[in-house]
């Protein structure tokens, strides 16, 4: 006969909770301190006082711990985006992201991983399928949403409306690397809606129509 618990193999590792945790701290830590490139296990397993052997029994290498914790962090539970208009649902993405971006790790892993996936293809086809799918999964819905209350045309292009929608923000983060202020993004509210939205056509005025 079995029972219903199963048994720890004989010398297998137990992977303790707390020490995968400190194990993803060190990573942010150690990513914040030197990038992706100047990277290695060593580093982290010192920073997070483990052995190698620890990190290698839970990720196979540098790039699977990275990616782990862009995937982690991708997933993060987002507030419903749903404010019963296409501005309200901007303005309340756009302070999600100026929230997590402000955390200091953020502003430092992220422009650094964007830049170091121009080297690195594995890096790159990796970065791109996890941001890829967040995007269209958390703009497609804001589209989506924005076409059933007759806010944009049901023939809207959602590539290029998500492209207007992140563009921006990828833009002012990795290339101009500048300040995501809240001034800036309540104009970039006002400037995607505006690139977003069909301006009703005004009627035209009947011959020897009253004014």
């Amino acid at each position: 006969m079995t029972t219903g618990k199963r048994r720890t193999p004989a010398g297998a590792a137990v992977l303790r909770d707390e020490i995968t945790t400190a194990i993803r701290r060190a990573l942010l830590q150690e990513l914040a301190a030197v990038g992706y490139g100047r990277l290695s296990i060593e580093a982290v397993a010192r920073r997070a006082g483990v052995s190698k052997t620890a990190i290698y029994r839970r990720w196979s290498s540098k790039l699977a711990l990275v990616l782990e914790a862009v995937v982690t962090a991708a997933g993060s539970k987002l507030p419903a985006l749903d404010t019963g208009s296409l501005r309200g649902d901007l303005s309340l993405l756009f302070q999600v992201v100026l929230h997590a971006l402000r955390h200091p790790l953020a502003s430092q892993i992220i422009p650094d991983l964007l830049a170091e996936a121009a080297r690195n293809p594995a890096l790159d086809q990796a970065l791109q399928q996890v941001l890829h799918s967040k995007q269209q999964e958390i703009g497609g819905r804001l589209v989506e949403r924005a076409v059933r209350r007759g806010e944009l045309p049901a023939g809207v292009d959602q590539d290029a409306a998500i492209d207007l929608i992140v563009g921006p923000l990828y833009w002012r983060l990795a290339i101009a690397r500048s300040a995501l202020t809240d001034a800036y993004l309540e104009a970039l509210v006002e400037a995607v809606a505006t690139g977003l939205a069909a301006t009703p056509a005004v009627p035209r005025q009947r011959p020897g129509a009253a004014t």
